[in-house]
């Protein structure tokens, strides 16, 4: 059964998410969004694109059995390839953001160009509960927003709102919770009125200065959380601990 559903027309494509109840990030959801983005950056004719989640949430987040060792380094490498594709789709792409959007979800969207989100929607970085923490949210967040509200995020785990998360610029639109298909797929109309090739030079334009920065943070951030953070022994019962509902028992090493 698919869990990422893509359609095009007009030169808008609408990639949803559907993997419910809280559309986790699972390795087979990844590679299923890796493939339909593959297939709609070769359309010629499209040019722009609207990421989505079906359901109440946007997503919770990536699977954290999957974080366990052994997987964790095919899982992170897998996610961060994930994100870096988003990053480097060819036209502008919107995310549309409803309910919950934490973890692995909230650090997809980063990889937008634009964010529209619901009133009702919430941001978050929850990773440092489990004893780890969000390797592309600590990479690209101080970039996106001010370094204060990207410490707090990644070293609170609390969430912000939608309200909050556009004062700190990393949301364009805040809108009415029932409107927000309508008002992202209207975004997407306005720009797709325009030339898809100066759309796709447009946006090479805008990330040219940080394309090279924001692969090489990666690169770093995947280092760092395979080799050092998942070496600790907290990382690893921080997990577990999620996994077995109980409450994780931090020796600080």
């Amino acid at each position: 059964m698919s869990t990422v559903h893509a359609t095009a027309e007009h030169g808008v494509a609408r990639l949803v998410l559907d993997h419910p109840p809280v559309n986790i990030l699972t390795r087979g959801v990844m590679q299923e969004l890796r493939e339909e983005m593959h297939r709609l950056a070769a359309d010629p004719s499209l040019r722009v694109l609207v990421l989505q989640a079906a359901g109440k949430h946007f997503s919770a987040g990536a699977d954290v059995g999957e974080h366990l060792p052994p997987h964790h380094e095919q899982l992170i490498a897998e996610f961060l390839q994930t994100v870096a594709e988003l990053d480097a789709f060819p036209v502008p792409v919107i995310a549309a953001v409803q309910g919950k959007c934490l973890g692995g979800g909230f650090e997809l969207v980063l990889a937008a160009d634009l964010i529209v989100a619901a009133e009702g929607a919430a941001f978050g970085q929850p990773e440092i509960v489990l004893g780890v923490a969000p390797p592309v949210a600590a990479a690209w967040l101080a970039s996106r927003t001010s370094r204060g509200l990207a410490a707090d995020l990644v070293f609170t785990g609390d969430p912000i709102t939608a309200v909050e998360a556009a004062r700190g610029g990393l949301v364009r639109r805040v809108v009415p919770d029932a409107s927000l298909e309508a008002e992202a797929l209207a975004l997407a109309g306005r720009i797709s009125r325009h030339s898809g090739a100066s759309l796709r030079h447009a946006k090479r334009m805008l990330r040219a200065r940080e394309d090279d920065t924001n692969l090489m943070a990666l690169e770093a951030a995947a280092a760092i959380y395979v080799d050092g953070l998942m070496s600790t022994e907290d990382a690893v019962d921080g997990l577990r601990a999620f996994v077995e509902k109980r409450t994780p028992a931090w020796r600080d090493r």
